[in-house]
């Protein structure tokens, strides 16, 4: 193995949807070596989605032996863990920390009937009773969503559905926190992860805290909820137990982490306000730090606790990016060993020319967070000809998830107080030059890539094990990730792009009833 000096680099864990990503990467932010490791998601009636937790911990577990022998990296040089994952996922876990049950996953909305009865009343605005939301935006800066995929609509509907399940809980965790009490033994949380529960007081950046009558309002129990840090805090240090399945040294210390969002910031370098950041991985966000707590609740966007501490970070988030490639890649090539990579789906979208067909894809296949909040929604081809074909049908995939981009840029940009220009991309959708073309032209924005964009997440992971570690500073960080590609604006696409954009928002606006009319009569049958 390679010898160097012990404590000189760091183990990012990313937890995604379909996939977890482990880096190990040296205080300046370069990767040495990574690995992936994938797991299903399991559907259920009436929008339940689930995942099993021990999949978690056996993914992550088997890509972090796979980065360690395939880096040849000797693991007495990893000073510090950091994690991150998948947000607004709750992991009911019993007082011997062990799962109780699946996961219960951001895309799940069962608990929709009970956020619906939680914030419904007279006087009313937008669906929320008047003085229940005025409380909300006051201390937490947003609501919850109607959608039921926040971690406090999971909560509810195992206190309502699964009481037995709600009364065994010793801690309800999200996803990177479960992570964390494998590797530690501690049941904590960073406080901008906890945040979708709506019962943590947001107003001082710099000190989040769980306010007693939001659990109150929400009929919540304090106790079931883990103790709050920083996301740089140390959480703890990693157990025998843990170390011998990770095969890494006993005593490694593991800071809180954070959410996807706000590591990927990080781990594309934004670190600081109004740098903006485009992730395209399963889901989709356009995001920036900024300096206050503000909502826009027409558009489901709020600034939300960041992992630097002292900051916000804008959430807006497009439920179904890479997922809805996936989707229809599947359905036109079959799922399995035999489907094309997404390198060679890229390059059959580039056959096609822009906008070809002028073909629509509304990239909806389970429903919208933002800029429209919308459980009902999905996904659609709409205007297709007998001419069209697969190049043409995965281009307008593509396309359409940029016009899907392209509705949240205004009111990102409204809430920053900034133009969102330039614009660094990360996941794995950057790395198909084709798309990150198309987005430039969609939004009319300078679009940079970063290197290796699909390891941004667990780059940012791992900066933060560094950051709390303190091996480096905020301004490291921010110098040191490097960029790759700048994609401009073409002028002659862009003219293009806003016509179909136009026409894509008509679009939404002349079918959004009949989705909620045949969408709303199925989760009825379901419930029957």
């Amino acid at each position: 193995m390679t010898t160097s000096t012990h404590g000189d680099v760091f183990l990012g864990i990313d937890l995604g949807t379909s996939s977890c990503k482990v880096v190990i990467a040296e205080r300046a932010g370069k990767i040495l070596a990574h690995a992936t490791r994938t797991y299903p998601l399991t559907l259920k009636n009436a929008g339940g989605v689930e995942q099993d937790p021990q999949k978690w911990w056996t993914a992550i577990c088997e890509a972090t032996r796979e980065t360690l022998q395939t880096g040849d990296i000797d693991p007495r040089r990893i000073a510090a863990i950091g994690a991150t994952g998948q947000w607004s996922g709750t992991v009911a876990v019993g007082s011997n920390g062990k799962p109780l049950r699946p996961a219960i996953i951001w895309m799940d909305t069962r608990g929709a009937p009970y956020i619906h009865r939680l914030t419904s009343g007279f006087p009313g605005i937008a669906g929320y009773r008047f003085d229940k939301l005025i409380q909300w935006l006051r201390k937490t800066g947003g609501a919850p969503a109607h959608a039921g995929k926040d971690s406090l609509a999971h909560v509810l509907y195992l206190k309502y559905e699964e009481p037995d399940v709600y009364r065994s809980t010793r801690c309800f965790l999200e996803p990177k926190d479960y992570v964390n009490l494998q590797l530690t033994g501690v049941f904590a949380a960073s406080w901008d992860n906890v945040v979708v529960t709506w019962i943590t007081d947001n107003r001082d950046a710099a000190n989040i805290r769980y306010d007693e009558g939001l659990i109150g309002m929400a009929g919540l129990d304090r106790e079931k909820f883990p103790h709050l840090m920083a996301s740089s805090d140390i959480v703890g240090k990693v157990t025998a137990e843990a170390a011998g399945d990770l095969g890494i040294p006993v005593g490694v210390p593991v800071v809180a982490g954070a959410g996807d969002m706000q590591a990927s910031l990080l781990g594309s370098g934004c670190v600081r306000p109004n740098q903006f950041h485009l992730y395209v991985g399963t889901s989709s966000w356009l995001t920036a730090h900024v300096p206050y707590k503000r909502t826009d609740l027409s558009h489901n966007i709020a600034s939300l606790p960041s992992a630097i501490r002292g900051l916000y970070v804008i959430a807006s988030t497009q439920e179904s990016a890479g997922s809805s490639l996936t989707y229809v890649r599947d359905l036109l090539f079959g799922a399995g060993d035999t489907a094309p990579s997404y390198e060679a789906l890229s390059a059959l979208a580039g056959q096609a020319a822009p906008a070809e067909g002028r073909i629509l894809f509304a990239p909806w296949p389970y429903g919208e967070r933002a800029p429209v909040e919308d459980r009902d929604l999905r996904a659609a081809f709409f205007n297709l000809s007998l001419s069209a074909g697969r190049p043409q049908l995965v281009r307008t995939v593509l396309e359409g998830i940029a016009y899907n981009t392209r509705w949240m840029l205004s009111p990102v940009e409204k809430l920053a107080g900034h133009r969102a220009e330039p614009i660094r991309i990360g996941g794995g959708g950057a790395r198909s030059p084709l798309w990150c073309q198309i987005f430039s032209d969609v939004l009319d924005r300078r679009i940079e890539t970063v290197a290796e964009p699909a390891y941004a997440t667990a780059r940012g992971a791992a900066a933060l094990a560094a950051l709390g570690t303190m091996k480096v500073t905020l301004s490291d960080i921010g110098a040191a990730i490097p960029t790759g590609r700048t994609y401009t604006p073409q002028p002659t696409n862009v003219l293009l792009y806003e016509r179909m954009y136009q026409a894509f928002l008509r679009y939404h606006a002349r079918t959004s009833g009949l989705y909620r009319e045949l969408n709303a009569s199925e989760r009825s049958r379901a419930h029957v």
